[in-house]
């Protein structure tokens, strides 16, 4: 079984030291086999997984449906719970397994990796994944906060490795060709747009799943004994085990953005795509703990507004106490964009039909990973780079810093930072100067 992780402070000591320790010992030990292993031998890419958890077992699964038809080859698999490490191995058929997540980086022996933990380790692993040579499939949001997110794009552009972000609804073609139709005039001017997510949670509320929590553990509230409590906490503030904060994470701002960060960059990001937006101008969230004050420090309900310097908003709503969604759409001067299962139609004000696509693709995970072996093949153009998820990173944190201080945040894209709305010297009445 693995041993421990390290502490977190010694990740870059322990990195250094395990290249400079095995480099010559590799070198000495190269063989016809291992030169079958290296990047491109036969056009295959090998993978490995940090945190095969929820979110992570559908990377697992995914790549082990894609071994024959996409030519890869499965490494290694690292997860705080060696238990988990290990059932994830053995169903995506990688010979290696760790509890700590950077035996999986330091490898030369792996192309890219998938990252699928908790917000708040996303871009720690992501940035040192690729200052090892590798590319990397990130979930969403890119990451935590936006400093972490500029940090990302730096990485990113100075190791020139593939970031995928995990916005699989970036591989329905739905979006790319909205873009394609609206900057053609078919809308005509755009003004605003709206989408949701929305769901209906049970008496538990968002997140909360007492039965699994019952079932991981057997019974017991205990802290599996091969688990590392402390490397999944990594520099979140240091608290005893408490198997809410590991299981239902998404409800603590420590880990997570909540409904802004895990369900509405989803949404957002599709309209982001579709009216090529970056940055926003102002972002004001609202929401509250309404229905379920169980301890959790992010809203069960929420939603946010995203004004534009193009001359747009954008409405998002986010009700988990009722599943009655809105159109999602883009609203134009010359006709209304609707989005459909089936692609998208533009109708004018006389509901006659402008426009419509029927859509390739779909929000699926073994194509957001196909196009990500595309690019690194082919350069085929990625489907959520990482300034797109940059850019759905500062739109989410600002709408949750919105609603924690209770005031309108502004970006300012001098300093690329958010601010309050009242510093970024905005003129209602020439938005434009």
């Amino acid at each position: 079984m693995p041993k421990n992780a390290p502490s977190t402070t010694a990740g870059n000591v322990t990195r250094r030291g395990f290249i400079a320790a095995t480099s010559a010992a590799a070198a000495a030990t190269w063989t016809a086999t291992s030169y079958g292993r290296i990047q491109g031998a036969n056009d295959r890419l090998r993978v490995g997984f940090i945190g095969v958890g929820g979110m992570g077992g559908n990377h697992i699964n995914a790549i082990a449906g894609l071994k024959q038809s996409n030519n890869l080859e499965p490494i290694a698999v690292a997860d705080c719970w060696t238990r988990r490490a290990e059932q994830a191995a053995a169903t995506v058929g990688a010979d290696l397994f760790f509890q700590d997540y950077r035996k999986v980086i330091d490898r030369d022996d792996i192309d890219y990796v998938t990252i699928a933990t908790p917000e708040h380790w996303h871009s720690r692993m992501a940035v040192e994944a690729m200052q090892s040579g590798k590319h990397v499939y990130c979930e969403k949001p890119m990451t935590h906060r936006i400093p972490e997110a500029l940090e990302v794009v730096k990485a990113q552009k100075e190791t020139g490795k593939a970031l995928q972000v995990g916005v699989q609804g970036m591989s329905d073609d739905s979006y790319e060709s909205a873009a394609e139709a609206i900057e053609s005039g078919e809308c005509g001017i755009v003004v605003q747009a709206q989408i949701e997510y929305v769901r209906r949670y049970g008496d538990a509320g968002p997140w909360r799943d007492p039965a699994m929590i019952d079932r991981e553990l057997a019974g017991s509230q205990e802290r599996p004994a091969d688990m590392d409590w402390n490397a999944w906490l990594g520099h979140a503030p240091q608290i005893d085990w408490d198997p809410h904060h590991y299981f239902e994470w998404r409800n603590y701002a420590a880990y997570s953005g909540g409904i802004a960060t895990d369900l509405f960059i989803h949404r957002l990001t599709r309209i982001m795509k579709a009216c090529k937006l970056t940055y926003p101008r102002r972002v004001v969230g609202m929401g509250g703990i309404w229905q379920w004050p169980d301890g959790r420090d992010l809203p069960d309900n929420f939603e946010m507004i995203v004004e534009y310097p193009r001359g747009m908003t954008v409405y998002v709503l986010g009700t988990q106490s009722n599943r009655v969604g809105v159109d999602h759409v883009i609203r134009g001067y010359r006709g209304t964009l609707y989005f459909t299962p089936t692609g998208w139609v533009i109708r004018d004000k006389d509901d006659k039909v402008l426009a419509s696509h029927q859509k390739t693709g779909a929000e699926d995970i073994s194509l957001h990973h196909t196009n990500l072996h595309n690019h690194i093949r082919k350069g085929e153009e990625l489907n959520c780079p990482a300034e797109l998820g940059l850019a759905g990173v500062v739109a989410v944190n600002m709408a949750n810093e919105s609603w924690r201080t209770g005031r309108m945040m502004g970006w300012d894209e001098e300093k690329m930072e958010m601010v309050p709305a009242d510093q970024i010297g905005f003129d209602p009445v020439n938005p434009s100067a």
